[in-house]
């Protein structure tokens, strides 16, 4: 099996929990971020809120005052979709399902997350190696990112559905 990274300087029983610690981790972190956002895009299971374009789309949704209606429908299935992909992918993060795929997912998710947030709300990026835990954007995307690079790389690890129903990620 072609392995993506080199990572055998790492001992096998910490490359062995690795996947299933990052998933604690963002289980505890990151999943109730996603799921409290993808709640707000949504009135109801198949109905999108009206602030959800203005998350997703500020300047658009601006320019149309604020009126969903006279947006295209591309805008619609991108927002509709992406708040359905705020409630799927960290739900199958955390149970260790299709890991690999959808922290790649994630990975995509989190790059359209930062560009809106940098070009639609102007949120300031910070600096790495900057010495200050406040550059919001450079660095918890950053972490963020690291978490997910990793479970693509590594799978699901021990006691991820991916495991129990034989989708195995051997290291």
């Amino acid at each position: 099996m072609l392995k993506l990274i080199n990572l055998e300087f790492i001992k096998p029983s910490l490359m062995s929990i690795l996947p299933a610690l990052i998933r604690l981790v963002f289980a505890s972190t990151l999943f109730m971020f996603f799921w409290k956002s993808a709640l707000t895009k949504f009135d109801g299971p198949f109905s999108l809120s009206v602030g959800a374009y203005g998350q997703i789309f500020p300047k658009a949704f601006e320019a149309v005052s604020a009126d969903p209606s006279q947006l295209s429908i591309i805008y619609h299935l991108i927002a509709y979709f992406g708040g359905i992909a705020e409630f799927v992918l960290p739900f199958l993060i955390v149970i260790g399902l299709f890991t690999r795929l959808s922290a790649i997912a994630m990975i995509g998710l989190l790059a359209i997350l930062t560009i809106v947030d940098v070009f639609g709300h102007g949120v300031a990026t910070g600096a790495l190696f900057d010495g200050s835990p406040y550059g919001i954007v450079a660095d918890q995307r950053l972490y963020w990112l690291m978490s997910f690079i990793t479970l693509a790389a590594l799978g699901g690890g021990r006691g991820s559905l991916d495991r129990i129903i034989g989708i195995r990620d051997e290291n």
